[in-house]
């Protein structure tokens, strides 16, 4: 109930300027445009990339536009997280008989991200039809869970660039790498960047397990039904985020400000 009451106290926020809203929305979709317009001039040249068809690309597209979407809509905070600590608001949150990651969670919600949201819906109402899944009970939980724990995932990532902030003050830029990199190389398959970047992607940072094998299960390249929970291997991150998370926070010893 507490959640709801930030989520409304936001959302009317954010729409007491209107048509600022609706501008910064409208850029948000314009600005992912630009990466569907990329994947679409790349196959008027090439028929296939690696092996995938257009309308398979589009499914990866989709489902990352969207997960990313999702987390920076509703994990704002944790990305704004350092000026938090720099301005002294998180001491006030040290005080506060609720959870500090709730807190931070609910700090900030950027519902302007809902351009980007659209855009993966409309991708998704052209790509599904047309992609040649084999559509049924199995492959629908699949891609639900691929935006779910995919959403999940980049909130985590969204937690450990916030927990680097205990340490430095001001986040790293180069999280960027995982997050905003991650929504960018997610337009296509992760195989098509080679072995060994795969390998990153499965054992160290495993965004492949919400993006890249359930999605061969999709296209049917995988036809073991254990594939369809494979997503939720992702989650797994969750352990090394909060410990680190856990860490920082034993080690806060607040800016002064």
């Amino acid at each position: 109930m507490v959640y709801w009451h930030y989520f409304c106290i936001h959302l009317k926020s954010q729409l007491q300027y209107k048509v600022s809203f609706i501008f910064t929305a409208l850029g948000q979709f314009l600005g992912s445009l630009t990466a569907f317009l990329g994947i679409w001039f790349m196959f008027t040249r090439f028929h296939q990339v690696n092996g995938f068809r257009f309308e398979e690309v589009l499914l990866c597209f989709a489902t990352v536009l969207l997960s990313y979407s999702m987390a920076e809509c509703f994990g704002r905070g944790f990305d704004l997280f350092p000026q938090m600590i720099s301005n002294g608001e998180f001491d006030r949150a040290l005080v506060r008989p609720r959870s500090l990651i709730f807190q931070v969670l609910a700090s900030k919600m950027e519902f302007s991200r809902i351009g980007r949201l659209l855009q993966a819906v409309l991708v998704f109402f052209y790509a599904i039809p047309r992609s040649g899944v084999n559509w049924h009970l199995g492959t629908i939980v699949t891609l639900c869970l691929m935006i779910i724990c995919g959403s999940i995932f980049f909130s985590l990532l969204f937690l450990v660039y916030a927990a680097i902030s205990f340490f430095t003050i001001q986040g790293l830029e180069f999280m960027n790498i995982f997050t905003d990199g991650a929504r960018e190389f997610g337009r296509y398959p992760f195989s098509i960047y080679g072995k060994q970047v795969l390998r990153i992607l499965t054992y160290v940072v495993p965004m492949a397990w919400f993006q890249y094998y359930p999605f061969l299960y999709l296209i049917g390249q995988r036809t073991n039904p254990w594939w369809i929970a494979s997503p939720l291997v992702c989650l797994i991150f969750a352990v090394p985020a909060i410990w680190f998370w856990r860490v920082g926070l034993k080690n806060y010893v607040s800016t002064g400000s």
